[in-house]
């Protein structure tokens, strides 16, 4: 028979029980407020720490480099013009750190202009990112431009993500939400001169608009999370492919890949990109000095090795497929308790996993921030269903309190 614990005779158990109490109550009443809040000062916090505490990694010097490359025609002084102004831009013992690795891969590279340019085609092909730096590097200097660039980027998804929670009535969750940026990594990718985040903001937003039924939006902010990061396209095609086969009505996302599809070619051709096999060798097999016309004959067996090597390290070292088997357990559990995804976001949530194991699988690389887009959404799109369920076990809490009757002593 279950009976009402004592009351607390203490003065101190008292105080704190009416405390508690009312932290509960208080909370519940204001989950929403509180959760927003909490999730926007951690926005805040991490645009000041991708402002004040920026990564100096190598890629800066290259992204700098293809973002002025219209002005400095002559190969060395392409090359003094980068490598100048990231050491004008960074402490100096980053600088050493950028350009001197005891003649490894960086040494040669800060003092072989033309081994460098030959690299730069895997980074032209980043076209909006490397616009972007060029036409605020006007106002601004070029590294601070990548600082602003990354900053607004992370207040851009911020918003975005509030705003999705928002329309699903979930703020409440937002505070968990964060707790999976976090787990993915968010503030490394804030803190990185790399367009990672632009493209996974840009990304969410299209992914946004397509859960609101936003056509013309779906389309342009994903063709523009493509501009930013062209291996993209593969997510885009699941999603494309997935779209057909349900025959799910979604122009704006058809669109959207059908445009990059076309940009894939024309930009790839543009950029003098090396191509699927070189990139790929350059950057899961072994660092290859100059790009010009490197063309090593494919291997299954060093593909393999490639993908066996990042796999292990994807486990071991990073946060992505953990974070992927989280928000598949996220999906299982809302599932089996009766609150299943809508169809439209059913085939998204799809999509976004496939697509994240069909990147790795086409370029077996490691790092978190290449499937960092992919990563968040799902979560978003569990929001709705997990606030059903929540909901759906309070009314059942309520109930239960109502109808059980705590025997009490009679006279």
């Amino acid at each position: 028979m279950l009976t009402r614990p004592p009351a607390p005779t203490n003065p101190l158990d008292r105080l704190t029980g009416a405390g508690l109490a009312w932290g509960e109550g208080t909370y519940v009443r204001l989950a929403a407020p509180i959760g927003a809040a909490a999730f926007a000062l951690y926005i805040l916090l991490t645009a000041v720490m991708a402002w004040f505490m920026p990564d100096a990694n190598w890629d800066m010097l290259p992204y700098l480099a293809v973002a002025e490359e219209g002005a400095y025609p002559d190969v060395q002084a392409l090359h003094d013009y980068a490598y100048g102004t990231v050491k004008a831009g960074v402490s100096a013992d980053e600088y050493k750190t950028l350009t001197d690795d005891g003649g490894g891969f960086r040494s040669h590279m800060a003092g072989n202009a033309a081994d460098f340019h030959s690299l730069l085609g895997m980074y032209r092909i980043k076209f909006l990112y490397a616009e972007i730096l060029s036409t605020m590097s006007s106002v601004m200097s070029p590294v601070e431009a990548m600082r602003a660039v990354s900053v607004l980027s992370v207040l851009l998804f911020g918003a975005i993500a509030l705003l999705w929670l928002r329309s699903e009535g979930a703020l409440a969750l937002a505070p968990v939400v964060g707790a999976v940026l976090i787990m993915a990594d968010f503030g490394d990718a804030a803190r990185a001169a790399a367009p990672d985040l632009l493209c996974s903001a840009l990304f969410l937003g299209g992914l946004f608009a397509y859960v609101r039924g936003r056509e013309v939006a779906t389309a342009i902010l994903l063709f523009l999370a493509f501009m930013a990061r062209p291996d993209n396209i593969v997510f885009l095609a699941v999603f494309a492919v997935l779209l057909v086969a349900f025959r799910q009505k979604a122009w704006g996302a058809l669109a959207g890949f059908a445009a990059s599809l076309a940009a894939y070619f024309a930009i790839s051709h543009w950029a003098q990109h090396p191509g699927w096999w070189p990139h790929l060798w350059f950057s899961s097999i072994e660092q290859h000095y100059n790009m010009d016309g490197f063309d090593p004959p494919f291997s299954a067996v060093a593909y393999l090795r490639a993908f066996a090597v990042s796999m292990a390290r994807a486990v071991s070292l990073n946060s992505w497929v953990g974070v992927s088997v989280l928000a598949l357990a996220g999906w299982f559990a809302s599932s089996r308790a009766g609150f299943k995804l809508e169809r439209r976001a059913g085939i998204l949530f799809a999509a976004l996993v496939l697509g994240a194991l069909v990147k790795f699988t086409v370029f077996p690389i490691h790092d978190t921030r290449i499937y960092f887009p992919n990563l968040i959404p799902p979560f978003l799109l569990l929001a709705g269903p997990f606030m059903a369920l929540w909901a759906s076990a309070s009314i059942k809490g309520r109930r239960a309190a109502a109808l059980h009757v705590v025997p009490g002593d009679k006279p």
